[in-house]
């Protein structure tokens, strides 16, 4: 095993300004680290972090959450196991997937994208990030829960401190009290609203978990603020990621932005390898529940494990020639890539594989349709080159474009 001086810190400026290289290092010599800094085992290598997300909790759990989420949202989803778990998820899958996905919420993801690009359509020129993608996802959430999108910039605000309070790897003291505060403002602000949607339902999100029932469990007040908690944070942050991560790769590479705007029908290949690629999220915590064997080393029981989706995801071993973005790509198997079945480990898999995944599979494919139909020679402002940046989370803050409007 390793210690972290053979490789650039995960907390480190270098790392954050372009992590690929220290991935690369790590999987080649290190794949697995004692990070002192976070006292967390890390692992980089693709079969090391699939086997963590696909096991069935023997050797790894989710119990780091009730440190790492908790805090910030209450008891969520994703702290339980077992039949709890399966219960749970039960309650809430069905809205982001099959016949509610496609008739109640697919007219709300259109309209929401659309509202948005008719702000900028006639201009000529847009900020992808600030104008579009950090607002789509969140607008969408609040529409699907039946909130008032006034309250946008609460939602955002909540969310960016979530996710800094989740990504705190230093341990900043006022990023975490920062992430604690919001959990009480965002239950002062939904669990009334909760109890009036109990007394009077309506067709949104929000009433139908107010009244599913599964094995004759119903989901408590608490439980349904945690998850509309979560759902705002991980739809909204992720979301706004995958679709500036998206833009920007097919911008950096122009023929297959060509291929893409001729033939529709590419974009879930482009959004698959975007997040093969580029994932939003690029690391995810796990618990091990006894002694484990990976690549370099021993974990042992009850330690965390900083599971390297960045990493993973550029595995030489796992794809060929890694380092390039092509949606074309024969080992990447776009029909699988929004399931709990995917190659790429972006939505996790297993148990806990990402819930919302075919709803923001929607979002991106009517996003850059509509986008691509409002911006026909879409190309990056003059001398800009997109810059991610994050450690937990990753993605363009600023994508500047020009374009022809469309007249008519």
């Amino acid at each position: 095993m390793s210690t972290t001086q053979q490789v650039p810190d995960i907390l480190s400026p270098e790392f954050a300004a372009d992590p690929y290289p220290a991935y690369a290092v790590m999987r080649e010599k290190a794949p697995l680290i004692w990070h002192e800094a976070t006292q967390s085992y890390i692992i980089s290598r693709y079969t090391d972090v699939e086997r963590v997300f696909k096991d069935k909790a023997s050797e790894f759990t989710t119990d780091n959450y009730d440190w790492q989420l908790e805090p910030v949202h209450g008891k969520t989803i994703l702290q339980l196991s077992g039949r709890e778990h399966a219960v749970r998820r039960a309650l809430v899958a069905p809205a982001f997937r099959g016949s509610d996905l496609r008739e109640k919420f697919l007219p709300v993801i259109e309209r929401n994208s659309r509202e948005l690009i008719d702000v900028f359509r006639h201009s000529g020129s847009a900020d992808i990030v600030q104008d579009y993608a950090t607002r789509f996802p969140v607008n969408v959430i609040a529409d699907m829960l039946g909130l008032d999108k006034a309250d946008h910039a609460r939602f955002h605000g909540w969310y960016t401190a979530v996710i800094a309070f989740l990504g705190n790897l230093s341990g900043d003291p006022e990023v975490a009290a920062a992430g604690e505060r919001t959990r009480v403002e965002f239950a002062e602000y939904m669990i009334p609203i909760i109890r009036e949607r109990r007394e009077n339902p309506g067709d949104d999100l929000l009433s139908t978990l107010c009244a599913a029932e599964v094995d004759g469990v119903r989901m408590s007040d608490e439980d349904i603020k945690a998850f509309c908690s979560l759902l705002l944070a991980a739809g909204g942050e992720t979301t706004d990621k995958a679709i500036a991560g998206i833009l920007a790769n097919l911008l950096r590479h122009p023929d297959q932005l060509a291929a893409v705007r001729a033939d529709r029908s590419l974009i879930p290949a482009a959004f698959a390898e975007t997040l093969r690629y580029t994932p939003p999220v690029h690391m995810i915590m796990r618990q091990s529940a006894t002694d484990v064997e990976v690549s370099g080393g021993t974990i042992p029981a009850g330690a965390t494990v900083t599971c390297l989706i960045g990493a993973a995801n550029r595995d030489e071993s796992r794809f060929r020639d890694p380092d390039r973005f092509d949606i074309f790509r024969d080992d990447l198997t776009t029909t699988s890539a929004f399931s709990a079945a995917a190659d790429h480990l972006a939505f996790a898999l297993g148990r806990h594989f990402c819930v919302g995944a075919l709803l923001a599979k929607a979002e991106v494919e009517i996003g850059v349709g509509q986008l691509l139909d409002a911006m026909p020679d879409l190309r990056l402002a003059d001398g800009f080159e997109p810059v991610e940046q994050g450690v937990f989370t990753r993605g363009p803050q600023s994508l500047p474009v020009r374009f022809t409007p469309v007249t008519g």
